[in-house]
């Protein structure tokens, strides 16, 4: 046993998606750290598709346990995972990512240079040929680019690659379970976790990959919903800082919209752009939809 390398509890949130997360377990179960030195706690979000044999196959290799609740989102998953983690250490993915190999190295790595830190790691997506994953993924790039260009000063992590300290995480509360849906909890976590002090650190070695289908439909849907999640962080942070409502300059769109050309020099980068527009006009949708919403309660 080499207790120099940290405990970690690794979360994951799932609901109905038994094939992802064998996947996802098995990207676990192939982890280069000491077995004894992590756990998995798989959260079962009141679905109608068991995760038990997804869980059940993988058990001789890998230190996991199933925990249910009723249906009531990602965040509540993520914070009763936590409540019966055992690490010092936690750690979040998601059921539809695989973390590489070194990604808990890596983390422990971190935490051992900066114990108090919350960190971030690389994602990436998985599904190359699918076009609306890559303009997703294409998006939380730039987020990252532009929200977390001072290394001192990052802003914003997503919680499918994500990793702080149990008691920094208590300390403010967990994630907001208000958030019913996956639609910018992890903003509303990492806003609070700066306001308390803590320090954002990106962790570029611990990797996961990312492998979200996406078709129109639910390529709208995803961000329709994250326009609902962006008019509920804007609020909230209105409320703290006693202020109306901030949103981003109209050159923060724009320049989101030349995103894809300064990241792929192909013939795709046209499209890719009109896709990043057809995201925006959902988030804008779904933004709206939850302001006026708000307004008639």
């Amino acid at each position: 046993m080499d207790n120099s390398r940290p405990f970690i509890s690794v979360i994951i949130p799932t609901y109905d998606r038994a094939g992802q997360l064998s996947v996802c377990l098995e990207a676990l179960a192939a982890q280069d750290y000491p077995r004894d030195r992590f756990e998995v706690l798989v959260v079962d979000d009141g679905g109608g598709c068991s995760p038990e044999d997804s869980v059940g196959t993988i058990r001789h290799q890998l230190n996991v346990r199933l925990l249910k609740q009723l249906h009531s989102g990602p965040a509540a998953a993520r914070n009763y995972g936590a409540a019966h983690a055992k690490g010092a250490f936690l750690a979040f993915t998601d059921d539809d990512c695989a973390p590489d190999p070194g990604w808990l190295r890596s983390l422990a790595t971190c935490f051992l240079s900066c114990s108090d830190c919350v960190l971030g790691g690389r994602t990436i997506n998985e599904l190359a040929n699918n076009r609306y994953s890559t303009v997703s993924q294409l998006v939380v790039e730039y987020l990252y680019a532009r929200w977390n260009s001072d290394p001192d000063h990052m802003t914003f992590f997503t919680s499918n690659n994500l990793a702080l300290p149990v008691k920094s995480f208590h300390a403010v509360g967990g994630f907001d379970v208000g958030w019913t849906r996956a639609a910018g909890e992890d903003r509303d976590l990492c806003d609070r976790l700066i306001i308390r002090g803590y320090r954002l650190k990106y962790a570029a070695d611990a990797l996961v990959r990312h492998a979200h289908s996406l078709t129109f439909r639910t390529f709208w849907r995803q961000h329709f919903n994250y326009g609902r999640g962006a008019f509920r962080l804007h609020q909230l942070r209105a409320r703290r800082e006693a202020r109306g409502i901030r949103v981003e300059p109209l050159g923060f769109y724009l320049k989101m919209l030349g995103y894809p050309f300064a990241r792929t020099q192909s013939r795709k980068a046209a499209l890719l752009a009109a896709l990043v527009w057809v995201a925006q006009i959902a988030n804008a949708a779904g933004f709206c939809w939850e302001w006026s919403n708000g307004k008639r309660a």
